[in-house]
């Protein structure tokens, strides 16, 4: 068994550690409203569910170069989001908006997706997702090493839910029809694969 000092590591060895072994990673695709009414929209797979009751979720946004990223500032500043999951139909699409634009322009031209209203904020959200939530920020945590912050981990609160209704079977979302896909390292994705079922223990 090989023994790493993360302390000793430089910052890509211990990201290639962490995404070759924390697999696979539902991906968040977050659509945010900067202050000049941009849309910006942006994948990323540091993204959980935190809480059922209320309704939360949290995804973690790594600065680049110490400086805010886009989705994040927009995030700090208004406090609304909109969370879509990443499936097998619009993962290509949004791999593009994975692009590094300026923060006046939207990831969105670079796809043919359709911006629709969102019901309880101001932030509008992708309408070919099958299931977007709608949120507004619960609580933004700076992580760092003690000398720099370099993370923002967002915690979201889940204020309305959106879902195709052809994925939606007697109160549960049919993971077959939904076709979700997950990150794995490098450029590696993944789709659902082979299921089995273990009952929990009474």
């Amino acid at each position: 068994m090989l023994s790493f000092d993360p302390q000793n590591n430089t910052e890509r060895e211990n990201y290639k550690l962490l995404t070759g072994s924390i697999i696979p990673r539902p991906i968040a695709f977050v659509t945010s409203l900067a202050q000049d009414g941009t849309i910006n929209a942006a994948p990323f797979s540091y993204f959980n569910v935190v809480s059922s009751n209320p309704p939360m979720l949290s995804v973690s946004i790594q600065r680049k170069d110490g400086q805010l990223k886009d989705t994040a500032r927009n995030i700090l500043e208004n406090k609304q989001f909109v969370v879509h999951i990443v499936d097998e139909d619009n993962v290509e699409a949004i791999n593009k908006t994975a692009a590094t634009l300026p923060a006046t322009e939207s990831e969105l031209d670079l796809t043919n997706f359709t911006l629709i209203d969102s019901e309880t904020i101001d932030v509008s959200g992708v309408k070919e997702a099958k299931v977007r939530f709608e949120c507004t920020l619960e609580r933004a945590i700076e992580l760092g090493d003690g000398e720099s912050i370099n993370t923002d981990l967002l915690i979201g609160k889940v204020v309305r839910f959106h879902v195709d209704e052809h994925i939606f079977e007697s109160g549960r979302i049919n993971q077959d029809k939904l076709k979700a896909v997950s990150r794995l390292a490098g450029s590696n994705y993944a789709k659902t694969g082979a299921l089995f079922s273990l009952e929990r223990p009474k």
